[in-house]
């Protein structure tokens, strides 16, 4: 497979089949809720243990009640088994909240339980920095592991240390 003139990456086509929206020059956005456009890929090394994180600085979701707007930065940390998510993907798929009315915490539980279903991972937090509305701001953080003692171990070890800040960071680093 080739793009212009550059040879694709060390990836089989076989690999890549269920990445569509990767190279699409044409993007559709959902106007709703979309778990369907999540896509995910093999990981080359299922046998290591590697973070992925991924940070979307513009999140978006509506109010349940009032349908006003609420802004965040989602933080998504995981450990991936045999899947991998694809980026792309993830992104129109954070997108889709854009017009879905949920509390913050739904919202990221919600993302959690999405993306641990489809990529079977052996770890997956995900945390939510909702800025301020009525002076209060809302820092929700939801978790999974799979059955392996260990990621169940980490899994409890990160949720009874969580604290606001501690597994996310600074955007100065970001950018």
């Amino acid at each position: 497979m080739t793009h212009g003139n550059k040879k694709a990456g060390p990836r089989k086509e076989s690999e890549l089949k269920g990445v569509s929206l990767l190279g699409n020059t044409n993007t559709d956005y959902p106007s709703s809720y979309s778990p369907e456009t999540l896509e995910i890929f093999p990981n080359k090394n299922p046998s290591s243990e590697a973070w992925t994180t991924f940070v979307c600085t513009e999140f978006t979701s509506l109010c349940p009640k009032t349908g006003q707007p609420d802004f965040a930065r989602i933080y998504i940390n995981y450990i991936a088994d045999k899947k991998m998510v694809e980026s792309k993907s993830l992104k129109i798929y954070l997108f889709s909240f854009r017009n879905h009315g949920d509390f913050h915490e739904d919202c990221v539980q919600k993302i959690c339980d999405d993306l641990f279903k489809i990529m079977k991972a052996k770890y997956v937090e995900v945390i939510g920095e909702f800025t301020p509305r009525g002076g209060i701001t809302i820092y929700p953080f939801a978790s999974k592991s799979n059955t392996s003692a260990k990621f169940k171990k980490l899994k409890e070890h990160r949720f009874m240390n969580y604290a606001p800040g501690k597994y996310s960071m600074d955007l100065g680093r970001i950018y």
